[in-house]
């Protein structure tokens, strides 16, 4: 998710004909731009093979790629730092347990991270950690072996006015994979290119009951109104029986706001409870706490309890870069 923008056609067509240059293709001072910078590419670390320019290989029939057989973990570096490893390492494990895959070396894991970040000291960053039932044959079946990828690449600043869509596809709160973090990711990638032909940054779905679940790659909190049309003074979030991922952001804001007397509670809502929302934020790695300005091209509400909360995790977050 993070690639960078060329301009090599515009230079092309402004070297043409002589080097003149239309005015369609020139600048408001009458000259072209320059070409922008090219993304650098993302540090990978492979089964103990590192590669600084993206050019590290994966077995072709290893099994995360051919059925989407494995689990994997993505983290917000900051300064050169991953945040929050040690959650991210937990939940890790769980979801290779979820899958029958056997866990991975943690201080094997440790390593590779240290030496991604080393290569490439990233100011904002993701880090990606990626571990799969290895090559496979040609089908569902393992061979049992493993392959460990940490890859690294710079991230983009959050966007100034986040929105959200609702699409019309469901999780499966009691499919076998409910609630892990694997590799299978299409019906993902499929709800987020929805919601950002919308103009969204993402994408919420129900489950098969009808109710509120999470994003394509966030956990979702609410604000609701009550009877009067007012902000209620509480904060919900769909519980893990809905079938969302037990998001590391989620389970943060849940603590710390216990601790600091910030109602945010988990409970089960219907998906028509979005349509009369006071306020919307999403939580993931990458957003931290993020408030979003507008639900299917509704404006929300942004202040009082939702930048509370937004301001309460990010002061704790900097206090604490690997909170237990």
């Amino acid at each position: 998710m993070d690639t960078g923008a060329g301009s090599s056609g515009t230079t092309e067509r402004a070297q043409g004909a002589g080097g003149a240059v239309g005015a369609a293709e020139a600048g408001a001072d009458g000259l072209v731009p320059p070409p922008a910078p090219a993304a650098e590419p993302p540090v990978v670390w492979v089964d103990g093979s590192l590669s600084a320019d993206g050019g590290a290989v994966v077995d072709a029939l290893d099994h995360g790629m051919t059925t989407g057989d494995g689990v994997f973990e993505t983290c917000r570096v900051s300064d050169g730092v991953a945040f929050a490893l040690t959650r991210h390492l937990v939940r890790l494990a769980r979801s290779a347990d979820g899958l029958g895959l056997p866990r991975p070396d943690e201080d094997r894991v440790r390593e590779a991270v240290a030496a991604v970040l080393a290569a490439r000291p990233l100011a904002r960053g993701r880090l990606r950690i990626t571990w799969t039932s290895g090559p496979g044959p040609l089908g569902s079946e393992r061979h049992g072996g493993s392959t460990l990828v940490v890859a690294a690449s710079a991230a983009p600043p959050p966007a100034v006015s986040p929105s959200v869509v609702v699409v019309p596809w469901t999780r499966n709160e009691r499919a076998a994979t409910a609630g892990l973090k694997t590799t299978s990711y299409a019906e993902n990638v499929v709800a987020l290119r929805h919601a950002l032909a919308a103009g969204a940054g993402e994408a919420l779905l129900a489950n098969t009951r009808g109710e509120l679940c999470e994003g394509t790659g966030s956990n979702v909190v609410v604000q609701l109104r009550d009877g009067r049309g007012r902000p209620e003074q509480e904060l919900v979030t769909p519980p893990l029986s809905s079938g969302c991922l037990a998001g590391v952001t989620r389970a943060l804001l849940l603590e710390w706001a216990a601790q600091e007397g910030l109602p945010v509670v988990e409970r089960a809502l219907p998906l028509e409870a979005l349509e009369g929302a006071a306020a919307v934020l999403l939580t993931s790695s990458l957003r931290d706490v993020q408030v979003q300005t507008a639900l299917d091209g509704r404006p929300l509400e942004t202040e009082g309890l939702p930048a509370r909360a937004a301001e309460l995790f990010a002061r704790r977050a900097a206090e604490d870069l690997d909170p237990r």
